[in-house]
């Protein structure tokens, strides 16, 4: 990293530490039990976002995509939650410059527990890894590969999650639904939502399809998972599925 980047990335978390304020009614932390290390400045949402738009435009003439990944992997490391929004806030203001390559250095990032959370995780494959499938629909099959993964709750959500602005569109449903498959017997609760999050995204773009795979595998799908993947059906419909995947 060039002595211009480490200044930036130093910049960005003294800007954040002034800006901390006390755990109070926004405390951060009530949403990240057994958390471990992460620490949290309780800087609101907007507040980190009008810091990532500032850095970006101050640099917008003189970084590329590598620069900002450069900048990220300085602050994905900090134990704040804030201060690895703003890094991956950055890169996601580059995602026309979003190259294949890039996927394996997030996955480096999920599989070093730099992300070890499920908002920095969620945050990285909404704005990073999920944008890059959108562009780049064959990458889609990695996820397979990420789901097997049993060393990393991380890499494993990601897998799904990752796969979700491609659901919206109607796109890699088959790997989504055998991500899914993988991830059933999958002891985290984390993972529960994160598969049941992803299905319902999948029924809105082919509602049938999702039916019939939740009566067809409903009774080796954890409940919690059931009970997202059918929020968006109506009452009667949800019962009649509750009933049916009951194992």
């Amino acid at each position: 990293m060039t002595v211009a980047l480490s200044g930036a990335a130093s910049a960005a978390r003294r800007a954040l530490a002034r800006m901390a304020r006390p755990a109070g009614e926004f405390d951060a932390s009530r949403y990240f039990r057994g958390a471990g290390d992460l620490g949290f400045y309780n800087v609101g949402t907007a507040q980190m976002r009008a810091l990532a738009r500032s850095i970006h435009d101050a640099h917008r003439d003189d970084w590329t995509i590598d620069a900002a990944m450069a900048f990220a992997d300085a602050l994905i490391v900090d134990r704040h939650l804030e201060v690895k929004s703003v890094g991956i806030e950055v890169v996601a203001r580059y995602r026309r410059q979003f190259t294949p390559r890039l996927l394996a250095r997030w996955k480096r990032w999920l599989a070093g527990n730099h992300s070890a959370n499920w908002a920095t995780t969620d945050a990285i494959c909404g704005l990073l890894i999920g944008p890059l499938l959108v562009a780049h629909p064959s990458l889609a099959a990695r996820m397979r590969t990420w789901a097997r993964d049993r060393r990393n709750l991380w890499v494993r959500r990601a897998s799904i999650v990752g796969l979700i602005p491609l659901a919206r569109k109607g796109e890699a449903l088959d790997v989504l639904y055998d991500v899914a498959a993988q991830l059933h017997p999958d002891t985290e609760d984390l993972i529960h939502k994160a598969v049941g999050w992803a299905l319902r995204e999948a029924g809105k773009a082919d509602a049938p399809r999702l039916e019939r795979y939740l009566r067809m595998n409903g009774r080796s799908i954890p409940r919690t998972t059931v009970r997202y993947a059918i929020e968006r059906f109506d009452e009667r419909k949800r019962r009649a599925l509750m009933e049916a995947t009951r194992g």
